[in-house]
């Protein structure tokens, strides 16, 4: 999915909303478990209950290497079974060495060699530029680089400040941005941290964020949208708990539908309040 096709997407559905699929097989409905592939019903039927209301799907790669083969299956049924207008993301956190990143960047991006074929993937910048670039190597493929995260432990490194003031963060996107487009990178921007949101579009105005951290973690849309967003709406808003485990019922699929529905209202606001749609 390009730029152009994913903004379109956002003003044709009202919505930049990104549901993420971490399903913990402990979590979900009961009667699923009957199932051949419990995990898989389980994605299948949240993402067919939302697919109208988000712009992006992003699995949680551990969630489905915890459970080994079966994991890898379940997860390469769930990639399949995504809309060709909704951005793939394969949160895998990805950061190593150039030759280890370029078989990373195969595996979720090279469908004839791994059955995978994700838009995007996470990765963690802490090694540089080669374990970053493999996988701006894919066209049409984005990298999504962690950038300022909400957990606690973001406070250990990632506000650090060098001799010009400069936090860490600060200097990992200005560097990061000479190593791709606005084409090809995004940015992972935790939304419990809205301040955040002025520094960062400092030094990316125009690149998008994958903003993880709204509903479940407390994060406010409001203030993201306040600080974060720009002329091409530049956002992609993850929820996770808040939709997909909405119930354990045989209602979940039907509950889940009613939470993205309730995001997918307020974000239109925001881009008709943002003059991105009328």
């Amino acid at each position: 999915m390009t730029r152009a096709e994913l903004i379109q997407q956002i003003k044709i559905k009202k919505s930049f909303l990104c549901v993420g699929l971490d399903t913990d097989i402990t979590k979900i409905p009961e009667h699923l478990l009957a199932e051949e592939d419990p995990i898989y019903a389980f994605n299948k039927a949240i993402i067919e209950a939302t697919a109208d209301l988000c712009v992006a799907y992003k699995p949680n790669i551990a969630f489905y290497e915890s459970y080994g083969i079966k994991g890898w299956q379940s997860l390469q049924k769930t990639w399949k079974a995504l809309p060709k207008d909704c951005l793939s993301i394969a949160d895998a956190k990805r950061g190593d060495i150039g030759n280890t990143s370029k078989m990373y960047a195969q595996a979720f991006f090279d469908e004839q060699q791994s059955g995978l074929g994700f838009d995007s993937i996470t990765i963690a910048p802490y090694m540089g530029k080669d374990s970053v670039t493999p996988f701006l190597d894919f066209d049409g493929k984005w990298a999504i680089v962690l950038a300022l995260t909400s957990n606690e432990g973001s406070l250990d490194f990632q506000n650090f400040q060098n001799t010009s003031g400069l936090q860490l963060f600060e200097q990992v996107i200005d560097k990061v941005n000479t190593w791709g487009t606005i084409e090809n990178l995004m940015y992972v921007v935790g939304a419990t941290r809205g301040e955040g949101f002025i520094k960062i579009r400092e030094h990316a105005p125009d690149h998008f964020l994958l903003v993880p951290g709204v509903g479940a973690q407390g994060g406010s849309l409001q203030d993201v949208c306040q600080y974060g967003m720009n002329k091409d709406c530049g956002l992609l808003v993850n929820s996770t708990r808040g939709i997909i485990y909405a119930s354990k019922g045989l209602d979940f699929a039907d509950r889940a539908r009613e939470e993205a529905l309730k995001l997918q209202q307020e974000m239109e606001v925001e881009l008709i309040n943002a003059g991105i749609i009328s």
